[in-house]
């Protein structure tokens, strides 16, 4: 004779017997389709160890019976990602900079390729967004000392400002009262000068501008708006690659700055250098 079940009076479902501290185990078992969903998952796993390298061994794992590894699928994947590049980066090579400028697919590899290198290799002086600091153009405007075109630009990265290359740039500004060119008080004067190009504020004297034309104007221009041949910067806008502050402009005076910017020539490949020409263009909108 069987025994009477017992019915949970909240829950409706039987018990089955069991009971701890006063509390009775209902007799409610997992819904059959999730034992099955558990029972095929179970056969699927011993499938795909059967089939794909899934257990290790003492100095190797079991290489599955098609012998076949994420890792030889991610090799595959970037070697057919370099075999794509190749074929860009030959026409890249092959091509001037104004049909690289011209043409949309090269373009667009160009500036992919030219974001990630000068992140790589020019940000650390120029900056992440390339926004420049303190003896650093920013190269968002269109304010170039050596020029502003895509030609132009190619060669600044190519050959450098006063690096060790034979080809780099190069002028150096004289440090006028280091050098004995100049006393303090026509420092002063120049310095007073120089200022007031670009700021009414400050006093130009006739023998200031008389000191500037014997002086500056071989480079900086008679009219003070600088010559890219030289890498002189145009001193009537308020662009200041040292500070416009009248103690750092009478210490320019004084010492010079002369900044040196490496040659990239051999340390990247041409390609490279095309791709950097043509992104550092198009952030200030090039010339």
């Amino acid at each position: 004779m069987s025994e009477k079940k017992e019915i949970d009076e909240f829950s409706g479902i039987d018990t089955t017997g069991h009971e701890w501290d006063g509390i009775k185990e209902l007799n409610n078992p997992m819904p059959r389709w999730w034992l099955w969903t558990y029972v095929v998952t179970v056969i699927w796993s011993i499938g795909y160890w059967v089939v794909y390298p899934s257990y290790p061994l003492l100095d190797s794992y079991i290489t599955g019976v098609w012998g076949t590894t994420q890792r030889q699928v991610v090799a595959e994947d970037l070697e057919e990602s370099r075999n794509a590049k190749a074929v860009y980066a030959e026409r890249l090579l092959n091509s001037d900079l104004q049909t690289i400028r011209s043409t949309p697919e090269l373009l667009d590899f160009a500036m992919a390729g030219g974001r990630t290198s000068f992140k790589d290799n020019c940000a650390g002086c120029h900056g992440s967004g390339a926004q420049g600091s303190e003896g650093y153009p920013n190269l968002n405007d269109d304010e170039w000392l050596w020029g502003g075109t895509l030609d132009d630009i190619h060669t600044t990265i190519s050959y450098g400002i006063r690096s060790i290359h034979e080809d780099t740039r190069l002028n150096d500004m004289p440090a006028f009262l280091a050098d004995g060119l100049l006393t303090e008080e026509e420092v002063e004067e120049l310095a007073d000068y120089v200022l007031s190009l670009s700021d009414n504020s400050y006093r130009a004297t006739e023998n200031a501008a008389n000191l500037f034309a014997d002086n500056c104007s071989v480079c900086h221009g008679e009219d003070a708006k600088g010559l890219r041949e030289f890498g002189a910067p145009d001193l009537t806008d308020q662009i200041w690659l040292f500070g416009q502050d009248r103690d750092t402009v009478v210490d320019v005076i004084s010492n010079s700055r002369n900044g040196v910017m490496p040659t990239w020539t051999g340390r990247l490949d041409p390609t490279t250098i095309k791709a950097l020409a043509v992104y550092v263009h198009s952030l200030g909108g090039g010339e």
